[in-house]
C-alpha cells in the first residue's frame, strides 16, 4: 500500500523487549565484582548484523550465526524454539544436522557476547547471561533500552509521532532524520534464511514510510525545492511508490515548476498502465486536477492540525523604550486605542510623520511596549533607512521577518510577491504588531503590511502617507514648553533645575522644543557636572555657536545636531567629521581605526564616548553607524571644518588602503603563489592580517557592502580610482560567490565608466577584467569576448602584463564555450607564453587546465588528462587548494571523456568539497553539474538526476542562463532513464527555449531529443 497514514508511520510487529526483574538492593554477592559486559553490549540489524562491546567490534561468526543472532534480537526477548530457528534459517529444507548446528552457533555466540561468564560460573558465582536456553529454545535478555537500534528507531519513530501530533514540525522532522540515520544499507545485510528476507521486506517498507511522512514534513515548511533532488531519486528506486510521485509532483509545483510536476503523473499513469494494468489512485489524480487548475491552496503547506500558540517562534524585537520617556500623552492615548481595536479588523496601521528628529521613533516604540499584551504573538521591528541614499529593500526586511518568526532559510522564497505572500500566511492567525520604522514612503511599506485581523502596523516616516489605504495619520509636531521642560528635567536632575528654571526654559526654547535637540543638549549638561544650565543656556544664546533655527524640514535637525557637534572635544569631532565621510551602513572597528589613523584602542575609546553622546549608535559589538541625517551633518561639518582639507582625502585614501590591504591578503591567504598580489597598486595603510582561510572568508562576505561603497566612492577620485580597481580585482571572489554579485557588477561598471572619463588607460585595463569575470560568471560571453579583447589593447599600450594574461587567458575559455577552438588553442598558449613571462606559476597552471579542455573538445583526451594533471601538480606544489579544485574539475571533465568514470568521479567530489567549503557556489554547482554527467555516463540514472536537481537549486540566481540550460539537459537525460519521460520533455523544452533566445547551438541537440523519434 503506498499511502500513508496521519502522523510517523510505525514498525509493524514490534514490541518493547521483556526485562529480567533485578534485586531492589545493592549486589554483595561476589558477582558484583566482575565487569558488567552485559550492560555494555550493542547490536545493530538496520543493515549487517553487528554487535559491539563499547566501542569494540564482537565477531557474530559466519553467516547462518548470524542468522541466528538476528532472528533472537527481532524477537527482542522472547524464547525462539529450536524448530522456530531451524525454520528461520532453512525454511522447508532444513539439513540434517539443523539441530546440532543451531545448538553449536548458540554456544558460540554465547561465548562471545559473554565471554566471561564461564569464568564466573565455573567459580561458584551466579552470572545471569545474555544469551540464555529457555525451553528447549533459545533467547536474547537483559540489553539496556537502547542497545538494539531498531528499538532506538522505533522509540524515535514514536517520539516523531508526538511532536508532529503536536505541531512541531521541526522538532519531528528532525527526530525522524535520527531515526533513519541509523540504517547502514540494507536491512539484515548478507544474513540468509526465508525470516531474514521477511523482516528485510518488513522493515524496508517501514523505512520507506518515515521516509514517506518525513518528506511530507519537508513540504510542510516550505523546503519543496531541496526535497525535488530527492524525491527524484527515490521515484526512480520505487516506480511504483505513488505516494513519492504524489510528493514530487507537490514539491515541484511549489518550486514553479508546473509542467514538470504534469510529466510526472503522465509518466506515472503510463508505468501503472503498462506493468500493473491500473490507473493511478485517486489522490494522485485529484492532485493533478488541482494543479492543472492552480489551486491556490497547494501554494501553501497544509498542516494536518493547527499550531498550538506557544509552538510559533515569538519575536520580541522592539528597541528598549527610553526610562525618561515624556509628555505626548494624547498621542500614546490616541495611538494605544487604535492598537487596542486590531482584534476583529483586517489591520489597524498608524502612520507617524514629522520632521527628523521630533520624536517619531521614540513614540512609537513607547507605544508599542505599552500594547505588548495585546499582541501576545509577538512584536516584529525593522529600521526602513528611508531618509538614506540605500533604503532597505521590502524583500530583504520580508526574509528577516519571515526568520525571525521561524521559518527557514530554505523555506524563504526570492521573489518580493512570494515572501509577502507567505509572510501573510505566516502570520495568520496570530496577533503580531509590527513597528516600521524610518520609512521612505507607502510602496516601500505595503508589502510588510500583516493584512490580517488581529495584526497591526505602526509606521514613522518624513512623510505623510496618504497613499497608504486604511492608515490612521498623526502628524508628530515639536514638544511643548513644559514637555519640552520635563523632558530636560529627567536627564538633567530636578535640583539642577529647580535653580535655574528660566535659563532651562532658554535651553529648550534654543533647541525648537525638538525632543532631539533637548536629549542631546540635556545629556551634555548632565555629564558635566561642572557646568551650570545657565553656562549651556549662554552657549544656546550664542550664534556662533549653533545654527539659526529655522521652522521646518531638515534645518532644524541640523540645528539640533550642531548643538551636540560644538559640546564635543577636538578629537571627538575630529572622528566624528571624518568617520561621516565613509559610505556604507556602518563601519567596523577597524575601518574606522584606518579613517581616523589611531590605534584601534583609542578609536574604541572616541567611538564609545560618540555613542553616549547619541551622535553615534553601536550597531553590534565592534561596528558603529550614524543615524542618516547625523551622516549628512557630519559631512557638512568636514567639509567646513576639517583642516587642513586634504585631511579629508587621506581619511579616505586611508580606508580605501584598509580594505585593498585587507582584500589583498584574503586573497593571498586563498590562493597561496598567486602573483595578483605582487601587482597589485601600493598601499600606504596596512590591512588585517588572517591566521586561516576561513577567517579571512568570513571577513571578505561580513564587509562586502562596506567594501564595495568605499570602492564606488574612490571611483570618483583620478589618485584613488587604480587602488579602487584592484580592490575590486581582488576581492573578485564576491561575483563568483552569488552572495553580493549584483552589487559587485553594478561596481564594476562604474569603475569602467570612471578609468575611461578620466583617460586612465591602464586602469581601464584592469576595471574591463572585473567586468570580463562578472560577464563569464553570467553567461554573457560575447559581452565578455568585447572587453577582454579591449583589456588586452589597452593593457598593451600601458605595458601592464598581468591584464593580458588574464584577458587571453578569459578569451580562451570563451572560445572554447562559442566553438571557436583554434581561437581558444592560440591564445590560452599566448597567456601561458605571459604568465611565464611574469613568473606566475598559478596562473600558467589555470591556463594549461583551460587548454586541457580545449584539447578535449578537439579530441585530444590523452594530452588533455596531461595538461590537467600539470596545473594540479603546480597547484598542490603551492598549497593552492582552491586554484587545485579548479583543475581537479578540468581533470574530471578529462577523464570523464577518457571513459575512467570512477577517477572522474573523484576528482569532480574532491573539487566539490573545496568548492562548497570556499563557498564557491557558481563551481560547486557546475561540479554537482559535471558529477551528473559522470552518472550518465556510468549508466547510474537515478543519480545523476539528483546530482542535476542540486546542480539547479545550488546554481539559482548564478551562472547564467547558458549554464542553467546545460543542466536542464542533463536532467532530462537523467530522467528519461529513469522512465520519467514527460518529465524529461519539459526539461528539454525549457533549455531549448533557453539556447534559441541566447541563439546557442545547443539549441539543434536538444530539438533533437524532442523529436518525436526520441520522445518514444
Amino acid at each position: 500500500m503506498d499511502g500513508v497514514p496521519d502522523g510517523v508511520p510505525r514498525v509493524p510487529e514490534q514490541r518493547r523487549p521483556d526485562s529480567t526483574p533485578t534485586p531492589s538492593e545493592p549486589s554483595t554477592t561476589p558477582e558484583a565484582q566482575w565487569p558488567a559486559e552485559t550492560a555494555a553490549l550493542r547490536f545493530s540489524v538496520l543493515g549487517p548484523v553487528r554487535a559491539w562491546r563499547g566501542d569494540e567490534p564482537v565477531a557474530t561468526g559466519s553467516p547462518q550465526q548470524r542468522a541466528l543472532l538476528a532472528a533472537l534480537l527481532l524477537r527482542e526477548g522472547r524464547t525462539a524454539t529450536a524448530a522456530e530457528l531451524i525454520d528461520a534459517l532453512w525454511g522447508e529444507e532444513p539439513p540434517s544436522q539443523a539441530l546440532a548446528a543451531v545448538r553449536t552457533y548458540a554456544s558460540r555466540l554465547r561465548k562471545v557476547l559473554d565471554p566471561g561468564g564461564e569464568a564466573r560460573r565455573s567459580g561458584g558465582t551466579a552470572a545471569t547471561a545474555v544469551l540464555v536456553s529457555e525451553s528447549g529454545g533459545y533467547a536474547v535478555r537483559d540489553l539496556a533500552e537502547d542497545a538494539l537500534d531498531l528499538t532506538v528507531a522505533q522509540d524515535l519513530a514514536t517520539e516523531a509521532e508526538k511532536a508532529r501530533s503536536a505541531g512541531e514540525l521541526c522538532h519531528a522532522r528532525e527526530t525522524l532524520r535520527r531515526a533513519l540515520a541509523l540504517w547502514d544499507g540494507e536491512t539484515l545485510a548478507g544474513v540468509p534464511g526465508p525470516y531474514a528476507e521477511t523482516q528485510r521486506v518488513r522493515l524496508e517498507e517501514w523505512r520507506l514510510q518515515l521516509v514517506e511522512s518525513r518528506l511530507d514534513m519537508d513540504l510542510e515548511q516550505g523546503c519543496h525545492a531541496e526535497a525535488v533532488s530527492e524525491l527524484t531519486a527515490l521515484t526512480a528506486a520505487h516506480p511504483l511508490r505513488e505516494r513519492l510521485r504524489e510528493l514530487l509532483m507537490l514539491a515541484l509545483y511549489r518550486s514553479g515548476r508546473q509542467a514538470e510536476a504534469l510529466a510526472v503523473y503522465a509518466d506515472t499513469r503510463r508505468l501503472l498502465a503498462d506493468e500493473l494494468g491500473v490507473d493511478p489512485r485517486p489522490g494522485l489524480s485529484e492532485l493533478q486536477q488541482r494543479i492543472l487548475q492552480a489551486d491556490p491552496g497547494l501554494a501553501e503547506p497544509s498542516s494536518p492540525a493547527p499550531e498550538p500558540a506557544a509552538v510559533p517562534v515569538r519575536p520580541a524585537q522592539l528597541p528598549a523604550t527610553v526610562p525618561d520617556f515624556t509628555g505626548r500623552s494624547g498621542f500614546v492615548r490616541e495611538l494605544g486605542d487604535i492598537l487596542a481595536s486590531a482584534e476583529g479588523r483586517v489591520m489597524a496601521v498608524s502612520a507617524l510623520a514629522g520632521i527628523g528628529g521630533v520624536g517619531k521613533t521614540t513614540l512609537a516604540v513607547h507605544v508599542a511596549h505599552q500594547a505588548r499584551a495585546a499582541f501576545p504573538d509577538g512584536q516584529l521591528y525593522v529600521d526602513l533607512q528611508g531618509a538614506g541614499a540605500r533604503v532597505a529593500e521590502p524583500e530583504t526586511v520580508l526574509g528577516s521577518f519571515l526568520r525571525a518568526l521561524g521559518t527557514a532559510d530554505s523555506a524563504i522564497p526570492d521573489s518580493l510577491e512570494e515572501r509577502a505572500a507567505l509572510y501573510r500566511s505566516v502570520l495568520a492567525g496570530r496577533r503580531v504588531l509590527v513597528l516600521l520604522d524610518n520609512a521612505r514612503d507607502a510602496a516601500q511599506v505595503r508589502p510588510l503590511l500583516p493584512g490580517t485581523d488581529g495584526c497591526a502596523a505602526l509606521v514613522t516616516s518624513r512623510v505623510r502617507m496618504v497613499d497608504l489605504a486604511g492608515a490612521h495619520l498623526i502628524d508628530l509636531d515639536v514638544m511643548s514648553p513644559d514637555e519640552a521642560l520635563a523632558l530636560f528635567t529627567k536627564i538633567v536632575g530636578e535640583e539642577r533645575v529647580a535653580s535655574e528654571r528660566k535659563a532651562a526654559l532658554d535651553v529648550v526654547a534654543a533647541c525648537g522644543f525638538l525632543p532631539l535637540a533637548i536629549r542631546i543638549a540635556a545629556s551634555r549638561l548632565a555629564a558635566r557636572r561642572t557646568w551650570t544650565v545657565s553656562v549651556l543656556a549662554a552657549k544656546l544664546a550664542d550664534e556662533r555657536r549653533r545654527l539659526d533655527e529655522l521652522q521646518a524640514g531638515d534645518l532644524a535637525v541640523k540645528a539640533t545636531f550642531e548643538l551636540g557637534y560644538g559640546q564635543l572635544e577636538p578629537a571627538q569631532a575630529r572622528a566624528f567629521r571624518l568617520l561621516g565621510l565613509a559610505d556604507g551602513p556602518d563601519i567596523s572597528l577597524a575601518a574606522a581605526a584606518a579613517v581616523l589613523d589611531l590605534p584601534v584602542e583609542d578609536t574604541e575609546d572616541l567611538l564609545e564616548s560618540l555613542v553616549d553622546t547619541s551622535l553615534l549608535e553601536s550597531a553590534a559589538p565592534g561596528r558603529y553607524r550614524f543615524h542618516d541625517l547625523v551622516r549628512l551633518y557630519a559631512r557638512a561639518c568636514a567639509e567646513r571644518d576639517e583642516l587642513p582639507p586634504s585631511e579629508r582625502g587621506s581619511a579616505l585614501s586611508r580606508l580605501l588602503d584598509f580594505y585593498l590591504a585587507s582584500a589583498a591578503g584574503v586573497y593571498a591567504i586563498e590562493r597561496p603563489g598567486d602573483r595578483l598580489v605582487d601587482h597589485l597598486e601600493a598601499t600606504s595603510y596596512p590591512g588585517l592580517r588572517f591566521d586561516n582561510r576561513h577567517a579571512a572568508q568570513d571577513w571578505l562576505y561580513a564587509e562586502a557592502i562596506c567594501l564595495l561603497a568605499c570602492v564606488r566612492q574612490a571611483a570618483g577620485r583620478p589618485e584613488t580610482l587604480p587602488r579602487a580597481i584592484d580592490m575590486l580585482w581582488a576581492a573578485h571572489d564576491l561575483s563568483e560567490s552569488g552572495a553580493n554579485s549584483k552589487e559587485y557588477e553594478a561596481t564594476a561598471q562604474a569603475l569602467v565608466g570612471a578609468a575611461r572619463s578620466h583617460g586612465l588607460g591602464r586602469a581601464e585595463a584592469r576595471a574591463l577584467m572585473t567586468l570580463v569575470n562578472v560577464h563569464h560568471v553570467s553567461g554573457r560571453f560575447e559581452q565578455a569576448e568585447e572587453e577582454a579583447e579591449r583589456a588586452i589593447r589597452l593593457a598593451q599600450e600601458s605595458d601592464d602584463l598581468l591584464p593580458v594574461c588574464w584577458a587571453r587567458n578569459a578569451r580562451g575559455i570563451i572560445a572554447l564555450y562559442q566553438n571557436r577552438h583554434a581561437d581558444g588553442e592560440e591564445h590560452l598558449s599566448r597567456a601561458i607564453e605571459h604568465f611565464r613571462a611574469l613568473g606566475d606559476r598559478p596562473g600558467v597552471a589555470a591556463a594549461l587546465c583551460n587548454l586541457s579542455r580545449i584539447h578535449l573538445a578537439t579530441g585530444r583526451t590523452q594530452s588533455a588528462v596531461a595538461l590537467a594533471q600539470e596545473g594540479i601538480d603546480i597547484y598542490d606544489a603551492m598549497g593552492n587548494a582552491l586554484r587545485g579544485a579548479n583543475a581537479r574539475y578540468a581533470l574530471g571533465l578529462a577523464l570523464t571523456q577518457s571513459g575512467e568514470l570512477n577517477s572522474a568521479a573523484e576528482r569532480l567530489q574532491e573539487a566539490l568539497e573545496v568548492f562548497r567549503d570556499s563557498r564557491q557556489r557558481l563551481w560547486e554547482g557546475m561540479s554537482l553539474f559535471r558529477l551528473a554527467e559522470v552518472d550518465l555516463a556510468a549508466r547510474r540514472a537515478a543519480r545523476a538526476a539528483a546530482n542535476a536537481e542540486m546542480a539547479l537549486t545550488v546554481l539559482r540566481g548564478i551562472g547564467g542562463e547558458w549554464r542553467r540550460g546545460n543542466v536542464l539537459t542533463v536532467l532530462g537525460r537523467a530522467l528519461s532513464g529513469i522512465g520519467q519521460s514527460g518529465r524529461a520533455h519539459v526539461c528539454w523544452q525549457e533549455a531549448a527555449g533557453i539556447y534559441e533566445e541566447l541563439g546557442s547551438p545547443e539549441a539543434a541537440e536538444v530539438r533533437a531529443l524532442l523529436s518525436p523519434v526520441q520522445a518514444a
